[in-house]
């Protein structure tokens, strides 16, 4: 922002204050907006880069707030060791099992003892499924009935074994009755709470083991009840496997039953429908007399027609061959070889007469007809053959005829039989099923009986749980070293919070960072004396820091200090007006003739602390009612010339945007070498901005650790907007331990012990 113009209407002014940049100064761009950015010097090495951690500025909180972190760091330790002391003996009793997969079956049947071997099954799924078993409430109620918890003199004394539990069993819901509920009912309650709160089961990794551990105050109680979860577990599996097969026994038997039932119905209809109908079947309802019939039948037909086509094969031979080749039994054979013998010796006889006797001779006649009546017996008996030889053939074709007539007749039975015997099938069928289904299911039956019995067990007690004699919880060592990194980490985190959420401005870096203004000095903060008694003692650091700013003013701008310096703070009581009559008191000592004018016409301070009379002052003469040489009043002792306030107007911000105001320092830097006015808090009202306006140089005071940055920001903000000259701020009521490790030890207060020569001096503190 350019500095050097004239403000007013071209009045005298001090025209030779340049800008300052090496002080870091806010351009109007920064004015106008609602986020104040810094211009760093182009030589300052500092990195303020939000992104990265600045771990001087954590370790400078971590010190700054030490006892906060020291007190939360204390605050848990103790409440542990006090809940460490005051916690009841617990001692845990441990018993481990296996659980395998699988068991060893002695005899395996399908559906009862393979159920482990189902693929489908997944392992992981099983062992969790037995860890919540094992936590069940079920189990827990068995395991207290079986010891007869509820009446065991070691369970009800547990009760009163410390303060904590009885206190803990009063809060809890099962340590009170319900209103329609029994004090029983809320026994077995917290009989039920007892079991599951204090058992834990821990599977052993990458094995098939479980440990089972109880805790309780008493250690034979502790080691009684974890060994009596193991046992009952292992006898409940047992008991399930044995009534899984039971429940699969009874309902075969039930099964049988209706398939017995079922089976007599459908052999009691097959044989009403064989009754009915006439059927005479076999066992696989095929009929029985029609096959025999049919089989008779049809090998009498194969025979009558293989007797019949010999019969015809003969018959149709002889026909074909001579008489002589004819074949004949033996004894027609035998007849005819005898009529054949007789003609032959009758020819032979003939033949021998013929040579003595004529054909015609009665004798010849006589043997010729013989031998005639030969030749016809013989034909006669070959024509005999040949007609036994057809009447054969004739019978066998009717007897091939009757057989095709009754093998015709029977099939036609068979079949109207078969048309019958369909419904008879479908009942066969129902009868053939009913009973494989008994036959299964009776298997089934007898293997289920057999197996069920003698399953062996897949768990098994590993390690009994003996007495414990050392204490499971609490542990002191560990609850503390627990409580140790918590109160640490909570003392540390509580310390980041407060810091994260305290906005004040709290060191120069902070000034130079938030403000973009050049910090002119440091003024320690006064524990057990007043600002006037540390200003008495010229060694003091108190005073030293004054002379400091001092010396910073006289460099803040090319020509010096500014003739008319405002001196102004954002807030109320930031120590602005001590800064002013300080500031001034040390420019008399340099020599220089110095007006104070107290120009915070709405809580005026500077008479009160000067003892004057303030009838008479800065509202009288802008007022017109006064001259300035009526309203200048002399300190005796330093020769310090003071303007107060005068009478308290009602109209302080028309007063001081009048001409006078202009004039009067006008005036005044003609006849003093140096004005430093006492003015108002910027925020809230417009009096500050209008004296910076029309003064040659502003200082802002900053109060340590209660100027919040926003607040002081816009401040900073009015008077840019307002073309106020800010040369620099005053960080007043400094804590060098509230500021952080750099401060307490480097940079800050330490330079002004150096100086504050003597052993009287002003004692510093944190607040």
């Amino acid at each position: 922002m350019q500095q050097d113009h004239l403000i007013g209407d071209g009045r005298d002014r001090d025209a030779s204050f340049p800008a300052q940049p090496q002080l870091g100064a806010l351009t109007p761009a920064m004015a106008g907006s609602d986020r104040l950015l810094p211009i760093v010097r182009e030589d300052d090495d500092r990195n303020w880069d939000a992104g990265e951690i600045d771990l001087r500025h954590l370790l400078d909180v971590l010190l700054k707030r030490k006892w906060t972190i020291i007190a939360t760091f204390g605050i848990v330790v103790l409440a542990a060791l006090l809940i460490t002391l005051l916690m009841t003996p617990i001692y845990r009793a441990s018993t481990t099992i296996q659980i395998d997969r699988d068991a060893m079956q002695v005899i395996q049947v399908q559906g009862v003892n393979d159920n482990n071997n189902n693929i489908a099954v997944n392992d992981d799924a099983y062992y969790k499924t037995q860890y919540q078993l094992l936590q069940s409430v079920a189990l827990a109620r068995r395991v207290s009935a079986s010891l007869h918890l509820a009446d065991d003199p070691d369970y009800q004394r547990l009760g009163d074994a410390s303060p904590v539990l009885r206190l803990s069993s009063m809060l809890s819901p099962a340590g009170k009755s319900g209103r329609n509920g029994t004090q029983s009912d809320a026994n077995s309650e917290a009989l039920d709470l007892f079991m599951q709160k204090n058992l834990s089961v821990d599977p052993v990794r990458d094995t098939h083991l479980v440990t089972i551990n109880f805790d309780s105050p008493n250690p034979s109680l502790s080691a009684k009840i974890a060994n009596s979860f193991a046992n009952t577990f292992i006898a409940a599996n047992l008991e399930h496997s044995y009534n899984s097969t039971a429940y699969a026994r009874q309902y075969l038997e039930g099964r049988l039953a209706e398939l017995k039932k079922k089976l007599a119905d459908s052999k009691q209809h097959l044989i009403t429908l064989a009754t009915t109908q006439k059927l005479f079947l076999d066992a696989t309802g095929a009929p029985t007399l029609s096959n025999t019939n049919l089989d008779a039948l049809t090998q009498a037909l194969v025979v009558a027609q293989d007797a019949r086509t010999k019969a015809e094969a003969r018959w149709k031979f002889a026909q074909a061959l001579p008489d002589a080749a004819l074949p004949g039994d033996e004894v027609v054979n035998s007849a005819i070889f005898n009529l054949r013998q007789q003609r032959a010796t009758l020819v032979a006889d003939y033949q021998l007469k013929l040579k003595t006797f004529k054909p015609g001779y009665p004798l010849m006649e006589a043997e010729k007809s013989q031998i005639d009546a030969l030749d016809k017996q013989i034909t006669s008996e070959y024509s005999g053959i040949r007609s036994s030889m057809r009447a054969e053939y004739e019978a066998a074709l009717a007897h091939e005829k009757m057989a095709k007539q009754q093998l015709e007749a029977e099939k036609s039975d068979a079949l109207a039989q078969q048309s019958r015997s369909i419904e008879y099938s479908v009942a066969l069928q129902d009868v053939q099923t009913n009973q494989q289904l008994y036959n299964d299911m009776l298997e089934r039956y007898k293997e289920i009986g057999i197996a069920g019995g003698i399953t062996s067990n897949n768990m098994s007690v590993v390690d009994t749980a003996d007495v414990p004699t050392k204490v499971f919880r609490p542990r002191l060592l560990l609850n503390l070293l627990v409580a140790s990194f918590l109160g640490l980490g909570l003392g540390i985190g509580l310390a980041l919070s407060l810091d994260y959420f305290d906005d004040t401005i709290k060191s120069p870096a902070d000034i130079e960072k938030l403000l973009g203004l050049a910090v002119l000095g440091i003024i320690p903060r006064l524990k057990d004396t007043s600002p006037k008694e540390a200003l008495q003692d010229l060694r003091s650091a108190f005073a030293e820091a004054f002379r400091s700013v001092r010396t910073a003013l006289q460099f803040s701008t090319n020509a010096g200090v500014p003739k008319s310096l405002v001196v102004t703070s954002a807030t109320p009581a930031e120590g602005k007006s001590t800064t002013a009559l300080t500031i001034a008191l040390n420019f008399m000592q340099l020599g220089k003739s110095v007006l104070l004018i107290d120009a915070d016409m709405r809580n005026p301070s500077q008479h009160r602390t000067l003892e004057l009379s303030n009838e008479k002052g800065l509202s009288s003469f802008l007022s017109g009612v006064d001259k300035p040489s009526d309203v200048i009043q002399v300190l005796p002792d330093s020769g310090l010339h003071v303007i107060t306030s005068g009478p308290l107007p009602p109209n302080p911000a028309e007063l001081l945007a009048g001409p006078k105001l202009l004039s009067m320092l006008t005036v005044a830097a003609a006849k003093y070498d140096q004005i430093i006015i006492d003015a108002p808090p910027t925020l809230g009202i417009a009096d500050a901005l209008i004296i910076a306006h029309v003064a040659a140089g502003t200082m802002v005071v900053v109060a340590a650790g209660t100027a919040r940055r926003a607040v002081v920001r816009d401040s900073i903000k009015r008077l840019m907007t307002a073309r106020a000259r800010l040369i620099g701020a005053v960080l007043n009521k400094f804590d060098p331990k509230m500021a952080g490790y750099g401060y307490s030890y480097g940079y800050g207060y330490g330079a002004y012990s150096y100086y504050a020569y003597g052993n009287d001096r002003a004692r510093l503190t944190k607040q």
